[in-house]
This record gives C-alpha cells, structure tokens and sequence, in this order.
C-alpha cells in the first residue's frame, strides 16, 4: 500500500493504492482518493495526515517537511552521571592518573578502566561485550575507544611491580594493588578502620572471621 499522485486534466490527486495480485498478475487498485493536491498543501493537510499516521508506527519518526526521513536513537545517561561523581569523590581516578605518570599509552587507559567497571557493576559480562554495550550510554571520554584498549587497559592493572616486597604468596604485587592502596590511604581518616571483603561479580565469600552483616545468609551468596 503507497500514496500515488493521479493527474487529471489540469489538477493532481493524491490518492492511496494497494497492489494487488490477480491471476497470477499485479494490479492495483484505489483504495481512496484524499483530495487534491493544491487544496491539500494550502491546508496542511498532507502534513495532518502524515502526522496522524506515524502514531501506528514503533520504528519510523516522520519528519512533516516531505522531503526526508529520519531514524531516532537514544542512549542513557544515568549509571554513568552516578558512578562518574563517585569515581570521582573516591579519588580512583586520580589514583589511575598517578599510575599512569610516565607512561605514554595512544588512549585514555582510565576512561577505559571505568567503562570496564561501570559495564560490570550494571550488567557483567567480559570485555568484549562491554565494547558493544557501551554503543547504549553516554559515556564521557569512551566515543573512541575499541575491544583491544579494554584488553591493553586490564593488561596494565595486571603488570607486576617492580617492589615485590609486599607481595602475596599467591601472586606478584600488581598495579591493581598500586591503585588499590592510593584510594584507601586517600580516603583514611583517623576513624577509619579496614574490614576486608573478597568481592566477585558472580559470588561473594569471607576469609577467616566475620560475615555477620554482610554474610547473614551463609559464607558464600
């Protein structure tokens, strides 16, 4: 079904036809004839009537000046106003930027560490669905980045440090662990007190004593 314009002497006639197949052959007919053309653009009525069409369409925004038309997207904005802010107020991105003093990286490797966080406190997932979950959000400072600067960011966190002193028995001292310790002492006061939580996107679990808050429901939720 389309609109067709029929001349008729010297006027033009807007009318709506639907093709239709008979014995093997198409054929269209008139379903209506709205009127004609010059009465029709003096009123505004085409633009009335295309208007009122477009309420029965879910995927197609009309623009009521007949020449184009346009698609329509929109991306949210909430999670990362939130989370930026407390980003910020924590002092993870300075404690990045401080990390990455002397490095010289072609991307913005902290805007690439927050979109991997911001994509796993909302949904999860791995790094390669991040890339293309990010196309929903306005993210600042994200517009260019790709799934192997993720990669390259996560690579960065995971590099050994040189001082190995305060390592672990079971893992070299990262610059995770760098950053880790530049946020807490940034935020220390002197009624601070440190209760440690392993915390997984996929479960959570308690060492030693404790859990009797957070672990009511047993020592793995």
């Amino acid at each position: 079904m389309f609109a067709r314009i029929k001349k008729s002497g010297k006027y033009q006639y807007l009318q709506i036809v639907e093709n239709k197949k008979v014995k093997g052959k198409v054929k269209q007919r008139v379903i209506a004839t709205v009127g004609r053309m010059d009465k029709l653009q003096s009123k505004g009525e085409v633009e009335t009537l295309v208007r009122s069409l477009s309420r029965f369409s879910d995927k197609v925004l009309l623009v009521l000046s007949g020449k184009s038309d346009v698609t329509a997207n929109s991306r949210k904005i909430g999670p990362a106003l939130i989370f930026e802010r407390l980003w910020n107020e924590l002092g993870i991105k300075t404690a990045i930027r401080q990390a990455l003093s002397g490095r010289k990286f072609q991307f913005d490797v902290e805007r690439a560490i927050f979109l991997t966080t911001l994509h796993r406190l909302i949904v999860s997932g791995f790094d390669r669905s991040c890339e293309k979950w990010k196309r929903d959000y306005v993210i600042n400072g994200t517009g260019r980045l790709d799934l192997h600067h993720l990669y390259r960011a996560m690579a960065f966190l995971g590099e050994p440090l040189e001082d190995q002193s305060d390592a672990l028995p079971f893992g070299p001292r990262c610059i995770k662990d760098k950053i880790e310790e530049q946020i807490f002492t940034s935020n220390r006061d002197l009624f601070s007190s440190l209760e440690l939580v392993f915390f997984d996107t996929t479960s959570i679990y308690f060492e030693g004593d404790g859990g009797q808050d957070i672990g009511q429901q047993g020592s793995s939720s």
